[in-house]
């Protein structure tokens, strides 16, 4: 999906809001943001790396991120731009990625697609 708020394409993200779990998050998230209806099949990684998960805001706010990432299966839906937090939404052949993806964003493909049983770690 490409960002409103910063206008680079990434994997649907987000937070897990108060009185749900992490799976219920990760379905909410993707539906609101694409449209698509996923089920969570396994976790790809957890990452913490400074370079790649502090983050400034405009009002001088600073935060690190634990980002946990997981595999998911298209079960139904359809893709397109469903929220106000969406310019655009696409797949793309993970040979022609957008030149505007989100920094840490390729290190997450390249972890989910190396089929690993045990979860990443960084």
């Amino acid at each position: 999906m490409k960002r409103l708020d910063n206008g680079l394409w990434g994997i649907p993200s987000g937070h897990v809001e108060p009185g749900e779990t992490v799976e219920e998050a990760i379905i909410r998230e993707i539906w609101e943001e694409t449209g698509l209806k996923v089920k969570v099949n396994k976790l790809i990684g957890i990452y913490s790396e400074p370079s790649s998960q502090v983050f400034s805001y405009p009002n001088g706010k600073i935060s690190q991120f634990i980002t946990s990432c997981f595999e998911c299966e298209v079960i139904g839906g359809t893709l397109f731009k469903t929220s106000n937090e969406t310019l655009d939404a696409n797949y793309f052949d993970c040979d022609d990625l957008p030149s505007n993806l989100l920094p840490m964003h390729p290190m997450w493909l390249q972890d989910a697609l190396a089929k690993e049983v045990k979860p990443f770690i960084r």
